[in-house]
């Protein structure tokens, strides 16, 4: 049996009540394959999630964008696992079992904007994995390696390494999805090609083949989360209204996506408080579209396809595209391996 099509959509740091409602009454009113094509996955902020998992249709799943490595306490601003009730006075916003308790089935982890901005180590990454796995939520583990990293030829060696902090800590792993994140596409203008989302994916297999086992290289998900931006003069659509269209169609995945991870790698760089330096990001872009430099961000309705159709891909981890009506279109794209 195939390995089902998985898509999941990251709303990171984005909405508010009336947003998220006209969101789920979007993906609800979608037509979109049956559950034995495409499994849907929706990660909203954590304040949203009983919000998301009440209204949202049962043909798609809610998971937690992060939760602490371990049981609840005295961690501020952390996510637990399960708990019968929040303990305000030990400053614990949320970890697995508290996810259990909510009945959320999910979980991110390891995404490149932790890693990056937060610092969280391969190790660190692969405890929150066991830990999560032990109180039955299942994981999207994220791994992905960084410009400097893919330019000196070590992206095997680097997801690798990250899977390998997992697999040390991980027996079972029918209950993981990995997440391919090229990060050196992020604010680089480089773009990660279908091939080169291919190429890492079946890397990744084979080293799963290799240090796993023959079944686990074979059934686990591989999906591809990568960040694309592509700086195109597209002459026809930087004039007039269209110029204007491209960057209202574009500034959630640009500035709220992979905006703020470009900020802080430029407030590291130049010792700047991290809220000017996005200041400086978001007229970076606003620069960029006013002279019609088209800023595409994500997987979207335009790639999913082509992305899709390629043997290792088993599907996408969508940023701000899957705030957006074209999420529909990337779900659907589901099709494609169906036929293939």
């Amino acid at each position: 049996m195939g390995r089902k099509f998985f898509v999941g959509g990251n709303w990171k740091c984005n909405g508010t009540t009336e947003e998220v409602k006209k969101i789920v009454n979007v993906l609800n009113e979608g037509q979109v394959p049956s559950q034995d094509v495409v499994e849907v996955v929706i990660s909203p902020p954590f304040v949203f999630l009983p919000l998301v998992k009440s209204l949202l249709k049962p043909d798609f799943h809610v998971a937690a964008q992060n939760c602490w490595v371990k049981k609840g306490g005295a961690f501020t601003g952390e996510v637990s696992l399960f708990h019968s009730k929040f303990k305000f006075d030990e400053s614990c916003l949320c970890s697995a079992e508290m996810l259990v308790n909510l009945g959320i089935p999910w979980v991110i982890l390891g995404h490149s904007e932790r890693r990056l901005i937060l610092n969280e180590s391969n190790e660190f990454v692969g405890d929150k994995v066991k830990y999560a796995l032990s109180q039955g939520i299942k994981v999207i583990a994220c791994v992905g390696e960084t410009l400097e990293q893919r330019e000196s030829g070590s992206t095997v060696d680097v997801v690798a390494a990250q899977t390998k902090a997992i697999s040390e800590r991980v027996s079972d792993w029918s209950n993981i999805v990995l997440a391919y994140e090229p990060v050196w596409a992020i604010g680089t203008g480089k773009v990660a090609t279908p091939a080169q989302a291919q190429e890492v994916h079946s890397e990744l297999r084979k080293w799963l083949h290799a240090n796993t086992s023959p079944e686990v290289a074979e059934t686990t998900r591989i999906i591809y989360g990568g960040l694309q931006l592509s700086f195109l003069m597209n002459v026809q659509s930087s004039k007039g209204k269209n110029s204007l269209r491209s960057f209202y169609a574009n500034v959630n995945s640009c500035v709220l996506g992979y905006g703020a991870v470009m900020a802080a790698v430029l407030a590291r760089v130049l010792q700047l408080p991290f809220w000017r330096i996005h200041e400086h990001v978001l007229c970076m872009y606003l620069f960029l579209i006013a002279f019609g430099i088209p800023v595409s961000g994500s997987v979207n309705g335009a790639n999913c396809k082509e992305l899709a159709a390629q043997p290792d891909v088993d599907g996408f981890l969508v940023g701000g595209a899957s705030l957006k009506p074209e999420f529909i279109d990337i779900i659907k794209s589901a099709e494609v391996k169906k036929s293939a």
